[in-house]
Formats: structure tokens, sequence, C-alpha cells
């Protein structure tokens, strides 16, 4: 089934942003969505994996190794390349795992065969959405009506890389390094502060006010249903283009350097906001490296905090039933007036 290009999406800048930063990141830890239904959020999620060009991968692993990061591989992988072994590699696409409302802890996890394993001596392991989304994204639509623990379980991994199945003393272990991306409609509730905070951008979606610009969509979606291989090609260049950006910015990543000074400001700013906990400086300091070897430089400056402080920060705000104020304009008024009145354009 064809997808819609991701540079033929309209509007939802700060959704394809946070998107794109956790790609050139993946330790940014994820983007939850929030916002109207019918904005095209999973389109945007599943455009931006078919845009990503395709990786490397063990060919007979059921984790998707890859065949030259040893560090991250399976025990089996690894094991196989210190033996001397020249594991069999092809080029697959970014995986989109879907994760369904009604999925089981075994379903997510995996489960372990029991019997196999005392019978026959061997750990028989069956994968699960966290073994399948493992080095691709992991999509949990209506989050926010998703099983608490379930959700703990989803953030446990993403952030370490690893899931953990353990039954009758028997443990299996494997890497599950996924850009989680979880979204939801706030008039249906709202993830509890302790787990909203573990997700490391927040992206706000509403539908769109202009009428031009809502044409636009309507055009451009008929047309690509209509014929998508000419649709599609229409923006071969731009996807190519888009696509080496984010490449760079991968391979550019670690010679990003960010002052002490910009620290101390991005300290001051969560102190000021009275933010409790360190992540949000960690996810802030994240973001605004990766944003700047997205925009193909080494040094962060303090236009490049400011873009994505809202991002970052705004969901991590306490719930003040008596405030008059949106908790991104509160974040965005107290980035402006620490990283400078200059920033108000950016």
């Amino acid at each position: 089934m064809p997808t819609y290009p991701f540079t033929a999406i309209i509007g939802q800048e700060e959704m394809k942003l946070a998107l794109i930063l956790n790609v050139i990141d993946p330790r940014i830890g994820g983007v939850m969505i929030m916002g109207d239904r019918g904005t095209g959020k999973s389109t945007t999620v599943r455009a931006l994996a078919e845009l990503l060009p395709e990786v490397p991968t063990v060919a007979d692993c059921p984790f998707g190794c890859h065949p030259q990061k040893v560090a991250d591989m399976c025990s089996s992988c690894r094991e196989r390349t210190a033996e001397g072994e020249d594991l069999p590699v092809v080029y697959r696409s970014t995986k989109v795992v879907d994760l369904p409302l009604g999925a089981t802890e075994d379903r997510v996890c995996g489960t372990i065969d029991i019997q196999k394993a005392l019978a026959e001596g061997v750990k028989a392991f069956e994968v699960g959405l966290l073994a399948q989304a493992n080095r691709g994204f992991l999509y949990v639509d209506e989050v926010n009506l998703l099983d608490d623990h379930l959700v703990d379980v989803l953030l446990d991994s993403a952030a370490s890389g690893v899931n953990v199945v353990e039954r009758e003393g028997i443990s299996v272990r494997h890497p599950a390094r996924f850009v989680l991306v979880g979204s939801g409609n706030p008039e249906e509730g709202e993830l509890r502060p302790q787990l909203l905070d573990r997700f490391g951008l927040h992206a706000q979606i509403r539908t769109l006010r202009d009428a031009k610009r809502r044409v636009a969509i309507i055009r451009s979606r008929s047309d690509f249903d209509q014929d998508p291989d000419t649709f599609t090609e229409k923006f071969l260049g731009a996807q190519k283009e888009l696509q080496d950006k984010i490449v760079s910015a991968q391979e550019r990543l670690n010679d990003v350097t960010i002052s002490d000074d910009m620290l101390v400001k991005i300290a001051q700013l969560c102190i000021d906001l009275e933010i409790d906990g360190h992540r949000g400086e960690l996810v802030l300091a994240r973001a605004a490296k990766a944003l700047t070897a997205f925009e193909g430089r080494t040094d962060v400056t303090d236009a490049d905090v400011y873009r994505i402080a809202v991002l970052a920060l705004r969901h991590r705000l306490r719930k003040d039933p008596l405030a008059t104020m949106d908790n991104g304009r509160r974040v965005a008024d107290k980035a402006k007036e620490i990283f400078g009145s200059e920033m108000a354009g950016a």
C-alpha cells in the first residue's frame, strides 16, 4: 500500500519537527502527540519511516540487530560475532509497529515457552511487539486510554533500550531500541503526570482554521488517492533532500557542543518554571543538539534552545487549575525572558 510522502504533509510543523529530532537522537525519549482526530498523526509517523533509508539487518535475527554494532546486538548475534561467523545481512525499511489498545503484556513483551525450556533445555522465546519495533517506531494511538502498567513497560523499554521477560526463573533479554510515539485526543483524558513526564517531547496539533490550506489538503489527498505513483514522483527531490539532511544530522550529532553557559540557562529555565526532576534539562539539551545538527551546525545557540523549549517542557509543568495561561505560552514567555528578547521572532 503506497505511503503518503512526508514532505507533502501540509502544516503540523511542531509534530514533524519533534519526530525528526527523535530520529536524529532516539535518546530524546519519544514523542507524545495530542490533538484533534483526523489531523494526520499516524500518517505522519508512517511517512517519516518511509522517508528514512533502508538499514542493514542480520537476516536471520528475530530482533533485527545491526550487523556492525556489537554493543547493540542480542546475545545470539554477539556470540556468533565473537566466534568469527559472518552474519548474513539484508537491508530493510524502517518499521512502524502498531500497538493495539487491547494488547496484553505477553503480546507486547513476548513470552517464554516454559515446557520447551524444561524439556529441551533451550530458551524458547516468542517475540512480542517490543522486539518487532527494535530499530524502528512503536506507535500507540490513544495512549491515554492504555493501561498504566503497559505504558510503564513501554517507557521503561524505550528509556533503557532493553526488554526483559522473566517467567518461572527463566529470563530473556533482548534489544528494544525504538522511537516511541504516543498519540491521543485530550478530550478522552490525559496521561498521569508521572507517565507524561517520561515522554521526551510533547507536540500539540490542531485542526487548521485557514480555508486555503484546508482546500490544499483536500486536493493533495485526492490527487494521491487517484494516482499515488504520479503524486509521489513530484516529491522525490524534496524527499531525498530531507533524507540526506537527516542522515547528515545523525552523523554530525556527536560533534555538536553545548556550552556551560547554555546549560546554566537551560537549568535556570527549568527552575523558574518549577519543573520537578532533571529530565526536563536533559531532554531540552539533547533536543537542542539534535536541532543544531539538523540545521547543519555544531554549536548550540540561544535560538536552538528557544525553538524547542515548548516541545520539551510544556508537559512537565505542574497543573494549575487557576492558571489563565496555556502551559506552552508559559514556557515560551519564560524562555524568551532567559534567552533574550531577540528570540521573540524565532
